[in-house]
Order: C-alpha cells, then sequence, then structure tokens
C-alpha cells in the first residue's frame, strides 16, 4: 500500500504546477492533503477527484484558507470530518478514512508562527490531542496519521536548529509534546523508521534561497500505530518538481 502526503498550499496553485499528472503516475493507493485552500463548489474540475479514486474533503468555513482531503483507490467503510472541536472544525484540519480496522487520517496541525495568539490556539490543539493519541494507541486499531503538524521533532530535522529554538515549530514544549507522542510505545515515525539520515527535509521557506540551498525543516509525517512498525518498507521525499513549499511524502506499507 503506497500512502502520499503532502501540504499542497492550495490545491489549485498544486493541480496548475502538474501535481495531479505526477500523482497519478505515482499509483499511490491513498493521498492525504492539507492546507487545500479551497471549497467543494470551487473544485468542480474532475481533475480534483482523479480518476480511480474516492474523494473526500473537509473544508475550512473561511474561504482560501486550511483545508484538508483524503483520495483513495479503495472505498472507506466510514468517514469522518472533524474532531469535534467547534473552533478548529471550522478551520478544515481532520479527515479520517476507515478501512475495516485500519484509519488513515489527513492532518493539518495549526502553526503559530504568526504570533502569540496562533501559538496559543497551537498549544490548546496539541493539549487537547494527545488525549485522542493516547486513547487510540491503545484501542486496537491501526492508524496512520499522515500530514503537516507543524513541528521539527529533533535538531536533524531542520538545517538550523540552533536559531530556530525560539520560533514556533522548534519550541521546548512543541518537541517535547513529540517526545511524548513517539516514545509512548504507541507510535512511531515512519519516515525515521527507513531513514536516519540527515538534511531531509519536507518545507522551505520561499525565502531567499532555502529551496535552492535546501535550508529546511521535516515537519510533515506518517505517525503510524507502533503494531505497524514491520510493515513500512520504503519512505521517499520527492524534490524533482515543486508542487508546493512542501514536498510530499512517501511511505510504502506491507498491508
Amino acid at each position: 500500500m503506497r500512502i502520499i502526503t503532502l501540504n499542497a498550499n492550495g490545491i489549485r496553485s498544486a493541480e496548475r504546477k502538474n501535481f495531479f499528472l505526477w500523482m497519478q503516475a505515482q499509483q499511490p493507493d491513498i493521498v492525504c492533503l492539507q492546507e487545500t485552500k479551497a471549497q467543494l463548489h470551487q473544485l468542480d474540475s474532475d481533475v480534483f477527484c482523479p480518476v480511480g479514486y474516492h474523494c473526500y474533503y473537509h473544508d475550512a468555513q473561511k474561504k482560501g484558507y486550511s483545508g484538508v482531503a483524503i483520495y483513495s483507490k479503495k472505498k472507506p467503510t466510514e468517514i469522518i470530518e472533524g474532531l469535534g472541536w467547534p473552533d478548529m472544525d471550522t478551520e478544515g484540519r481532520f479527515i479520517e478514512a476507515r478501512f475495516g480496522n485500519l484509519s488513515v487520517i489527513s492532518l493539518y496541525l495549526p502553526s503559530g508562527s504568526s504570533g502569540e495568539e496562533r501559538q496559543a490556539i497551537k498549544f490548546s490543539f496539541m493539549e487537547r490531542f494527545m488525549p485522542f493519541l493516547m486513547a487510540w494507541g491503545k484501542n486496537g486499531r491501526d492508524y496512520i496519521i499522515c500530514g503537516d503538524w507543524n513541528i521539527a521533532h529533533k535538531a536533524i530535522d531542520l538545517k538550523n536548529w540552533r536559531g530556530n529554538q525560539k520560533n514556533s515549530g522548534f519550541l521546548p514544549e512543541e518537541r517535547a509534546w513529540m517526545d511524548e507522542l513517539l516514545t509512548s510505545g504507541h507510535w512511531l515515525d515512519a519516515f525515521r523508521e527507513i531513514n536516519q539520515e540527515g538534511d531531509q527535509y519536507t518545507w522551505w521557506s520561499n525565502r531567499g534561497q532555502a529551496w535552492a540551498k535546501n535550508v529546511g525543516w521535516r515537519i510533515d509525517y506518517q505517525i503510524v500505530s507502533a503494531a505497524l512498525k514491520d510493515k513500512i518498507k520504503t519512505t521517499s521525499i520527492y524534490k524533482d518538481e515543486r508542487f508546493s513549499d512542501h514536498a510530499p511524502l512517501i511511505v510504502d506499507y506491507d498491508l
């Protein structure tokens, strides 16, 4: 099973940069998108529900903002939109597709980079989300949580880690939260199960020459149930083309 996750930074923009042509060539079983920045009525072209896929969107109420989506070759047994939190569900940050005992989630965790108010919202999301994660880790289901978590976990996960220790995305509290998650015994970072190398990033600022010089952050993940450890087979970050300020993260599973 091949799963691709991408923060599209605008699905219509990604389409103009030939994301869907590339996606179809990859023949993924499931695609998780974040930051679609569109509402369903704006996506009336057939390209936004690719041939051969069941397509599900959870949009933000605010136009041109946030939004998540899942495409799947196999029809899910159930789709769940939102976490039951009105403040975050109106921003379109969570959609879950269930396939029997497997849940695949497209998650867009809030960014705090725009200021203290949004950082407080991010911390609130994290505080509320952790109990969900711990409960899911114990409930017997298998989970693959794809998406933009807006946190670089360790120094290896961003180029300029020394200079970013007081910046959103690499704050001590955020990294400690990821530590708690990934040392709980319930969850794994699928990419790091396969690839322990440095200079592996999924997001680059549009400022300066960040992309050209590979001055990036690894903030996009597939976080999976510990029971799936031996099912993770290959992983890669696709950078030959640029569809967004993020790069697609590809993981193949023996599922």
